[in-house]
């Protein structure tokens, strides 16, 4: 119970973090990926949710740490909510109450394995190559879709990078808990800093052009589905009651993906789709304006309207 409540702690934590990077990061591809200051601020704020989830993963199963992190959405819609100035809707709280509904029954249910959980470098070599396949599968659609679309399949090829990713990181710690630094795979620890840097560029390049939170929805739903199914496939770990606790859980991550789903549906992103319009709206403004030519003043103290426009 101890190590589930350092889980929960260290992993809410990590998504309070991850979600004022996802922010910031939404914020600096609307800016066109230009200001130093910008990246760093997106970096460190992903760094620490990093760090903090690497921890928590040694406390928890992968099915629990993953599916905490989709609290990443629940806290972003706040923080966009005071960014944009709008109102969180009903309808929002409630499928933020769907989402940490089956977040808590699939962390009542979740149970750890006995084994340790060591892979061998040749498991994880074609877990990396399988794991390679499905990301650049969904880059290369992605590169002939549609913006929108395109950031949702980059956002879910960085959600299966992340999921992995992770399942690799626990097999990471696992080995420096048992041994120490000496005990640790290479192989190991560079495909998680590849897989996990990979995730950050594709997660980064899906807000273009699609927001925030489409592109984080779908990480938010793609990374806890692929950490869970790769945490059963290759460390056995399980849920209470069987058969009926797996009926449960798979019920419970539907509902948590409705919530996921349905907040992102509800949260709006006016600096994003609105910007746009009001600046082409100012440019036929001037245009106009130019073509009638300018109004002449009534006496030397009048000043055009046209003179006091800002922006």
């Amino acid at each position: 119970m101890a190590s589930l409540g350092w889980a929960v702690v260290l992993s809410v934590l990590s998504a309070t973090s991850y979600a004022a990077a996802a922010v910031a990061q939404e914020r600096l591809a609307k800016n066109g990926q230009r200001g130093l200051g910008r990246w760093a601020v997106a970096l460190l704020l992903t760094s620490g949710g990093v760090g903090l989830h690497v921890v928590a993963l040694n406390f928890g199963t992968v099915a629990v740490v993953q599916a905490l992190g989709t609290l990443t959405l629940l806290f972003a819609l706040p923080i966009s909510a005071l960014r944009y100035r709008t109102r969180i809707s009903i309808p929002a709280w409630i499928d933020a109450g769907l989402t940490v509904a089956g977040l808590a029954l699939i962390m009542s249910l979740s149970v750890d394995s006995d084994e340790p959980a060591v892979l061998s470098d040749t498991d994880a070599h074609y877990i990396y190559l399988a794991t390679l396949f499905a990301v650049v599968a969904l880059v290369v659609v992605a590169a002939v879709t549609a913006p929108r679309i395109r950031g949702i399949l980059l956002a879910s090829a960085a959600g299966v990078a992340f999921g992995v990713s992770s399942v690799l990181t626990k097999a990471v710690m696992a080995d420096f808990t048992a041994g120490g630094v000496e005990a640790m795979s290479l192989l190991l620890v560079a495909m998680v800093g590849l897989l996990g840097a990979g995730g950050y560029l594709l997660s980064q390049f899906s807000y273009r052009g699609a927001g925030l939170a489409a592109p984080l929805a779908t990480v938010s739903v793609a990374n806890p589905i692929v950490a869970a199914v790769a945490g059963v496939i290759v460390f056995g770990e399980s849920f209470r009651f069987g058969t009926a606790g797996r009926v449960v859980v798979a019920l419970a991550a539907v509902v948590m993906t409705l919530g996921v789903i349905g907040l992102a549906r509800r949260t709006t992103v006016p600096a994003a789709e609105q910007e746009p319009a009001a600046e082409q709206e100012q440019a036929a403004e001037q245009e106009q304006a130019a073509e009638q030519g300018p109004e002449p003043a009534a006496d030397d103290s009048a000043v055009a309207p046209a003179d006091f426009r800002t922006g």
